[in-house]
């Protein structure tokens, strides 16, 4: 059993923001000149990137001046689309310091630190009050937390009555096993891959109401068929990509994620839910 601490270490890089700022300037640019377009490739950490990111917001019923949780909140990417299209304030929380420091400074430097605020902190206790959020998001996070139940609970006590929450997490399919490490655990003692029916008992449980769900394993084999097209036309990864936050071993990660989803053993899933009274 994995504990807070090796999922932290899991994800933690040491030299985060400095490749970032290495990436940018082989474009030619700095973190002060990136547009939020430019950064998406690296801080939209889930399957999909932005694409995947627009398709559940787009659900959410994100309003300007909402107060937008997104829980994981990687190094603030999602964060920062969405308080930059919709006009509202974002706060995120992430298990991981070094993420934490790399989405404020990001946020400072692309002048959006006004709107945003990140925490270091543990989804199962969030230092937030209650109803504290009219909607909060979860993208690609729910494989790291064992117990779902405990995890939607806390989203539920600090999202509003009738607040939205949208999850979009990769879910089992199947029963077949995969290959380790994947860009979310090193081995199979921080992997917490559950079903859709197991998500949606979990938050039926909390107090969510379900109002939509969608399996989204194409739009994946998609994605990743895109990727390898671009690769190839350019003789490789961009300068800015997930690889800076998968590390040294990041093609063996890709190609275990890819290869699981490409036997259905795995799906990026979509859940979109109310918070009943």
């Amino acid at each position: 059993m994995s504990t807070a601490a090796d999922v932290a270490s899991h994800y933690s890089n040491g030299g985060l923001q400095a490749a970032i700022e290495s990436g940018l300037a082989a474009l030619g640019k700095t973190l002060s000149s990136a547009s939020i377009a430019d950064l998406a490739p690296v801080d939209e950490f889930h399957i999909g990137g932005r694409g995947a990111t627009v398709d559940i917001c787009e659900q959410l019923d994100v309003q300007p001046g909402s107060a937008v949780l997104d829980v994981g909140c990687g190094i603030g990417g999602t964060a920062r689309f969405i308080s930059s299209t919709f006009g509202c304030e974002v706060t995120g929380i992430d298990l991981t310091a070094e993420y934490v420091e790399v989405a404020r400074s990001i946020s400072e430097a692309t002048h959006m630190a006004d709107q945003l605020t990140f925490e270091t902190g543990n989804a199962l206790d969030m230092p937030f009050v209650d109803s504290a959020f009219d909607i909060a998001t979860q993208l690609h996070v729910g494989m790291n937390i064992d117990d779902k139940a405990a995890l939607f609970a806390e989203v539920h006590r600090v999202v509003r009555p009738g607040g939205r929450f949208g999850v979009y997490d990769i879910m089992r399919l199947t029963d077949g096993s995969h290959a380790f490490p994947v860009p979310w655990a090193s081995d199979e003692t921080m992997s917490f891959v559950a079903s859709l029916s197991d998500y949606e008992a979990a938050l039926k449980s909390a107090g969510f109401r379900i109002l939509a769900s969608r399996e989204r394993g194409q739009f994946a084999r998609d994605f990743f068929a895109a990727l390898k097209q671009h690769a190839a036309q350019t003789d490789g990864p961009s300068p800015i990509g997930l690889h800076l936050i998968l590390g040294n071993d990041a093609p063996t990660k890709i190609a275990n994620m890819v290869a699981a989803v490409t036997a259905g053993t795995l799906a990026p899933t979509e859940i979109v839910c109310e918070r009943l009274a």
